[in-house]
């Protein structure tokens, strides 16, 4: 167990953000009230702070993130070179925010930031690493909900080690994020990464509301996206299940083979040629298509991996750290009159 009360940790919030200037200012807002209010119990350091990460947005959301910056110690910005997606722009963050621990967080105000204080508590009884996880899905459509819990059920099912119902929102240790650096795969799927790393970990549960203010980041088409880099690249089943598949399509058309030559043989109820065209034509022919789809999303993860591209450039980056603000005071202290 970990002991807060002689010298409280740093803390760094980690906010991953694309095209938010709805919904930024009131996400500030709270977050630092938040931060105020853990300073004060002594949960935290008064080091503590935001670390938003700006995902190439073409709106005010790096303005208004600078702004903040400027005005205020509890606020620190990064702003990436371009659009890298959500997942590289969270590894962004997570790689140079310098807390001792650090909390990420979806900038839409939906997940209840009331349960960082008992990721907390729960970092200083001595887990590493702490999920948040949502207690049920009645503020999703149907269709959502059905597919997400369906999605979860699935990936479990093919061997992936991933926590259900939990997206990105959880609590790491300095020590965690130093090991998460030494995974260097391009296709990142952090809620299938993370969960491999080890350690000691817990989970927290939460109620998850209505977005506060914008629009979502995550359209259907970017989930099937998210949903497939999962299985890819944590998940050999589907080529396995190609291989099944094969052979059991091999037998059937043994059968089907078997049963057409008896027609010919036996009957005269063969029709000339439709046996030997049409079966082979619509059966085989759907399934080899169907086959190299998945081999070929599987070998377009190979390719990726192989140029080792860099997985974001930072830009620009405002704020300053408790170090350098010492600094600076100590240096003005020296300088002469």
């Amino acid at each position: 167990m970990k002991s807060q009360a002689e010298k409280p940790v740093v803390l760094s919030v980690v906010i991953p953000c694309y095209n938010e200037e709805e919904v930024l200012p009131e996400t500030v807002k709270q977050l630092r009230t938040l931060l105020d209010s853990l300073v004060f119990d002594r949960l935290i350091a008064t080091e503590s702070h935001l670390c938003l990460v700006d995902d190439g947005s073409r709106d005010r959301t790096w303005t208004i993130i600078q702004a903040y910056a400027n005005e205020s110690l509890q606020v620190r910005g990064l702003k990436l070179a371009s659009n890298r997606g959500h997942q590289n722009a969270l590894l962004a963050g997570l790689e140079n925010a310098d807390g001792d621990i650090l909390v990420s967080i979806d900038s839409d105000l939906q997940d209840d930031i009331t349960v960082i204080r008992t990721m907390i508590m729960e970092y200083y009884e001595g887990h590493e690493i702490v999920y948040g996880v949502r207690k049920k899905r009645t503020t999703d459509s149907f269709f959502k909900r059905f597919t997400a819990e369906g999605y979860y059920y699935l990936l479990g099912k093919m061997g992936v080690n991933i926590v259900f119902n939990h997206a990105d929102y959880r609590l790491m240790s300095r020590r965690t994020i130093e090991a998460l650096r030494q995974y260097e795969e391009v296709n990142l799927f952090l809620r299938g990464i993370i969960p491999t790393i080890g350690f000691s970990t817990t989970e927290v549960y939460y109620d998850r509301s209505e977005r506060f203010a914008g629009e979502s980041k995550y359209p259907l088409k970017k989930m099937l996206a998210l949903a497939v880099d999962g299985i890819t690249s944590f998940s050999a089943v589907p080529l396995r299940f190609i291989a099944g598949l094969g052979l059991v399509i091999f037998i059937f058309s043994m059968l089907i083979s078997a049963w057409a030559l008896g027609v010919r043989l036996f009957t005269d109820n063969a029709i000339p040629g439709w046996a030997s065209s049409v079966l082979p034509m619509y059966v085989l022919g759907g399934i080899q298509i169907l086959s190299l789809g998945v081999i070929g999303e599987y070998v377009s993860k190979v390719y990726m991996e192989t140029k080792r591209r860099p997985r974001y450039f930072i830009e620009q980056s405002v704020g300053k750290s408790g170090l350098d603000v010492r600094m600076d005071e100590k240096m003005k202290e020296q300088a002469p009159l």
